[in-house]
C-alpha cells in the first residue's frame, strides 16, 4: 500500500482546507497545511492587492518548516487556491524546498471561476514528479464558500484517488 500526504495552503473561507481534509480522510493519509511565516492581512482585499503583487514579482514567501516531508512519502496530494491564476506564492515555495523526483503529485485547486494556469505551473513547479488525477474545484466567484462544481464529482474524484491507493 502506497503512503500519501496531503499538502494544502488555504486562506480565507477554508475551501481549500475542507477539500484536502475529506481526501485525507477518505485515503487514510497524513495531512498537513503549508502556513507562511509571516501571516497574510485579516482583510480580504488587502491580501488580494498584496497576493497580486508577490505573483506578478514571482515571490516566495518564508513558510514554516513542514513537520512531514514528501520526500518519506509515494504520493503527494497539493491542494491550492487559485492567486491570480496560478498557485498560490506559499505553495510555489513548499515546492521549491523539496526533491520530487520519482513522486507522484496528485494536484487539485480550488478557484472562483477563474483557474488559470494552475497545474501547468505546479508541474514546473515539481520537476521529476508525475503528476496524476488533477482536479479543479470551482467556488462561487464571490470569494465565498459556495461550491459550484457538483459535490458528487468532487466525491468520485476523492474515492478514485483512495482505492488507487489501496493496489
Amino acid at each position: 500500500m502506497k503512503r500519501m500526504l496531503v499538502l494544502y495552503y488555504s486562506w480565507s473561507n477554508g475551501n481549500t482546507k475542507g477539500i484536502a481534509e475529506r481526501l485525507a480522510k477518505a485515503a487514510s493519509a497524513e495531512i498537513e497545511r503549508i502556513e507562511t511565516e509571516v501571516p497574510y492581512p485579516e482583510d480580504y482585499n488587502t491580501t488580494v492587492d498584496q497576493g497580486q503583487k508577490e505573483v506578478e514579482a514571482g515571490y516566495c514567501p518564508k513558510i514554516k518548516q513542514l513537520n512531514h516531508q514528501p520526500e518519506d512519502y509515494d504520493v503527494i496530494a497539493v491542494g491550492t487556491p487559485t492567486w491570480w491564476y496560478t498557485m498560490a506564492p506559499a505553495v510555489k515555495t513548499m515546492f521549491s524546498q523539496h526533491d520530487w523526483n520519482g513522486k507522484t503529485v496528485i494536484p487539485f485547486f480550488t478557484n472562483g471561476g477563474w483557474p488559470g494556469h494552475v497545474i501547468k505551473d505546479m508541474e514546473k513547479a515539481a520537476k521529476g514528479a508525475d503528476f496524476e488525477k488533477e482536479m479543479e474545484i470551482r467556488f462561487d466567484s464571490e470569494g465565498g464558500s459556495r461550491m459550484i462544481t457538483k459535490d458528487t464529482e468532487v466525491q468520485k474524484w476523492i474515492d478514485s484517488i483512495a482505492e488507487e491507493l489501496k493496489k
